[in-house]
């Protein structure tokens, strides 16, 4: 079994690299907006201020990258990589499922990225919650959060990978309930997410009912997680075909973040789900989220090393700078005052009023 899952995370990394596994039958829905431009925004461009702090942790930009791999020497080189590239930008990383330690201890290294970044401000620990259901204990997701150094845990919701996964694990009975007593017995901040299909106004509303300190989206747009599990399913499976039909089934990323910024009312929204570009950041941002999370672009410029890492990191944030500035917007919040429109209804009310 655990050989299995080693070579699954060093399966995953390879079709996320080399195959098209991004969404293509909904998108994001956050390309579908844009923000309200001023000419005449009466500050200069360095007195826009990006700094936030998420779950006690200053970050010098709202951004998280997300929780990607371990569990191999692979996967180990590439969360070094992404530790100190996040590092050296100041934002935040979270890990790829902890499975894999809590299963085989001594895989802790390709996740103990604080030995090699130590300067890292957030590093937030993942874990299925639907192991809860299969002997995966708090304790000992505790010692996971321990052995790493982590600020928070998130707890990753997966119904569609699962079913879909050719080992899956599809027990999600009472599994709300199993979440509130983890939650309750763990000593971090929680938080829950779902891998790319999405939270509901259904799902948030359930997610909030637990002692959560916030949730991350998540939505459909990115990458597609039910199709990379097709491509590694038997040909002409019922899984495999199933994957791929299913490849866009699920909430995308703009109504998720409306939902669970609703939901959870002044909690943590982390907004991830095909963000690609500082507007992707910036709308998802005035819509309700407090930070944001991106993975695969940041997994293939770690391919070229920490300095292409960096790279993209400091292009996102400096156009979401740009975008401040040409918004009248010298902080974050003042960003999430900013009216967006339809393009088509450029003429429309601010998003979330009356163009809902």
């Amino acid at each position: 079994m655990t050989d299995s899952i080693n070579r699954r995370k060093d399966h995953h990394i390879d079709l996320c690299l080399t195959e098209n596994v991004e969404t293509n039958v909904l998108s994001t829905g956050l390309g579908g907006y844009t923000l309200e431009y001023d000419a005449l925004p009466e500050m200069a461009l360095e007195d826009v201020a990006l700094s936030t702090t998420v779950l006690g942790r200053r970050l010098r930009a709202p951004i998280i990258v997300g929780a990607m791999t371990g569990g191999t020497e692979r996967a180990r080189s590439i969360n070094t990589c992404l530790a100190r590239a996040a590092a050296r930008v100041g934002v935040g990383m979270g890990l790829g499922s902890q499975r894999a330690m809590i299963q085989q201890p001594h895989t802790a290294n390709s996740f103990s990225v604080r030995d090699q970044a130590p300067e890292l401000p957030l590093l937030i620990g993942n874990v299925g919650a639907v192991q809860l259901n299969h002997g995966v204990s708090a304790e000992d997701i505790q010692h996971a959060v321990d052995a790493v150094g982590a600020d928070a845990l998130t707890f990753h919701l997966n119904p569609l990978q699962e079913a879909i996964q050719p080992e899956g694990d599809t027990n999600f009975s009472a599994l709300r309930d199993r979440l509130v007593d983890a939650v309750n017995a763990l000593n971090v901040p929680c938080l829950v997410k779902e891998v790319g299909a999405g939270i509901s106004d259904k799902t948030a509303r359930k997610l909030a009912t637990i002692p959560l300190a916030g949730v991350e989206t998540a939505g459909v747009g990115g990458t597609s997680w039910a199709r990379i599990e097709s491509h590694r399913a038997p040909d002409n499976s019922a899984q495999e075909h199933t994957g791929q039909a299913l490849a866009g089934f699920g909430i995308p990323t703009a109504q998720s973040i409306r939902a669970c910024r609703r939901a959870f009312e002044e909690r943590l929204v982390i907004g991830s789900g095909g963000i690609r570009t500082g507007m992707d950041m910036a709308v998802a941002l005035a819509m309700g989220a407090d930070v944001v999370a991106l993975a695969r672009p940041l997994l293939e410029a770690s391919q070229d090393g920490e300095d292409a890492v960096v790279n993209v990191l400091e292009k996102l944030i400096y156009e979401l700078r740009v975008i401040c500035f040409c918004t009248g917007s010298r902080t974050l919040d003042a960003l999430r005052e900013v009216r967006v429109f339809d393009p088509p209804n450029m003429g429309g009310q601010m998003w979330g009023t009356d163009c809902e």
